[in-house]
């Protein structure tokens, strides 16, 4: 009657993680064993583990991964120029709490977008907010905030995501609107938040793709500061693996 009644108590606090804990352990012959600071201390354990679990399951839900990629999963067999030193630095969360950006770039096919998704899965993990946007989608998304009076809010909202990933940029010219909010996206994370960015485009190329000289310096003075720069070549991993 006891054990039913803090149960209902564990519940009605939204203690889950303990809840189920009690529920497991009282059933468990060697819980007799333990003794009460013990047995309290491990479903304490559990609802700490519980709700991370929850929080990481959230940060990936929101994150809008596209693929279920992870740096431990990353191929290094195929020639593509990926340097493991690096990616065991990117393992870490010292380049997100030095708001350092990651520059991928390389011909399609070749994991640009893996590699992206598994950054964003890495800092997940972390605890860090996540948000995968294609590049294309994005400047549809803006141009709509702009017509329904959310820009601002939209803006604001990139700002505070702790790592923004933006997929497939610089594929064609971008126009006025295109290149000035990019500007107002990199400036508001500037040494603030970080950035993924991939392109099928090589860097050296961003310049002209960008358009209006001053707003391509401003742009290109803030990705390449301090960034990872990540060059991918070879073929395309899609037709190795047919």
């Amino acid at each position: 009657m006891l054990n039913q009644q803090t149960l209902t108590t564990l519940n009605a606090l939204k203690l889950f993680g303990m809840a189920k804990s009690f529920t497991d352990k009282i059933t468990q012959p060697n819980s007799a064993d333990l003794s009460h600071p013990e047995f309290f201390g491990l479903i304490v354990q559990d609802e700490k583990t519980y709700r991370e679990n929850l929080r990481l399951k959230r940060l990936l839900l929101n994150a809008k991964l596209p693929q279920p990629a992870c740096l431990e999963d990353i191929d290094y067999k195929h020639p593509r120029g990926l340097n493991k030193q690096t990616i065991l630095e990117l393992s870490s969360q010292d380049w997100i709490a030095h708001h350092r950006t990651v520059l991928l770039t390389g011909p399609t096919g070749v994991g640009k977008s893996y590699l992206a998704c598994a950054l964003g899965n890495c800092a997940a993990r972390l605890g860090y907010t996540v948000l995968y946007l294609r590049a294309p989608r994005l400047f549809e998304t803006l141009l709509q905030a702009k017509a329904d009076g959310s820009h601002l809010k939209t803006l604001s909202r990139l700002a505070k995501v702790q790592l923004l990933i933006l997929d497939d940029l610089f594929l064609t010219p971008l126009d006025d609107p295109q290149r000035n909010d990019l500007l107002e996206i990199i400036e508001d994370r500037y040494r603030k938040n970080p950035t993924v960015i991939t392109s099928q485009c090589p860097i050296k190329n961003w310049h002209p793709i960008i358009g209006e000289p001053t707003v391509a310096d401003a742009i290109l003075d803030r990705l390449l500061h301090h960034s990872y720069k990540i060059e991918l070549k070879g073929e395309s991993i899609r037709q190795t693996k047919k």
